[in-house]
């Protein structure tokens, strides 16, 4: 299958649906995004025959039993490696999972473990693409995360009227009145953004011009 990447940057593009964030897990630090997610998302985005991984190493890091006073415990670690080949641009992913449990039942914490690693490093390889597979969440400023409900469609019209807005301000206290007052969708256009930096610097220079003047 032959991706659209065009079709696909768009949707790799937007801001991180906050209901897919999931708390830390007890013992850990960090919000994250589950298995669940990164692949149906993968699946949405590129076409369920679109991308494919492959488990390139998967090791037995520590195999060890434990007496914990309460009887023997068995813990082991996985490491797991992981290419994702997405319409042939590949990424990968390297995770470490681990596993607790009774010695008896060390097939079910051997499984655990595994099942750990490999799918943090689905997720590792993953991430690069875009904010939606938790790629938002790697920016420790939580007012900075690219976190929330995609931003609506900017028409040209509404392009136009903001650059007129712009354009047609008085003084630099009437443009940032006129500026904050546009959408935030709207402000975050480039040829916007640009338009109001470059008018606001002409501002700066005028004032700085008749300062001197006088």
């Amino acid at each position: 299958m032959t991706i659209d990447w065009k079709e696909a940057s768009k949707e790799l593009a937007k801001p991180l649906d906050p209901s897919a964030v999931k708390p830390p897990p007890q013992g850990k630090f960090g919000e994250y995004v589950d298995g669940l997610h990164v692949i149906s998302e993968a699946n949405r985005i590129f076409g369920r025959d679109g991308w494919s991984y492959t488990v390139t190493r998967l090791e037995c890091a520590s195999n060890e039993i434990f007496d914990t006073g309460r009887g023997p415990q068995a813990r082991v670690a996985y490491v797991c490696a992981v290419r994702v080949d997405v319409g042939g641009v590949i990424r990968e992913g390297l995770a470490c999972g681990t596993g607790n449990g009774k010695p008896e039942n060390i097939g079910d914490v051997i499984e655990s473990a595994v099942k750990e690693a490999e799918t943090d490093a689905l997720k590792r390889a993953l991430r690069s693409f875009g904010n939606t597979f938790g790629l938002a969440l790697y920016e420790k400023d939580k007012a900075k995360r690219e976190v929330g409900y995609a931003l609506p469609e900017v028409t040209p019209a509404e392009i136009d009227n903001a650059l007129q807005y712009i354009k047609d301000a008085d003084d630099l206290d009437d443009l940032r009145r006129v500026f904050g007052n546009l959408p935030p969708h709207i402000r975050k256009v480039p040829e916007v953004e640009k338009a109001g930096k470059d008018m606001a610097e002409w501002f700066k220079k005028a004032l700085e011009t008749q300062e001197a003047a006088e």
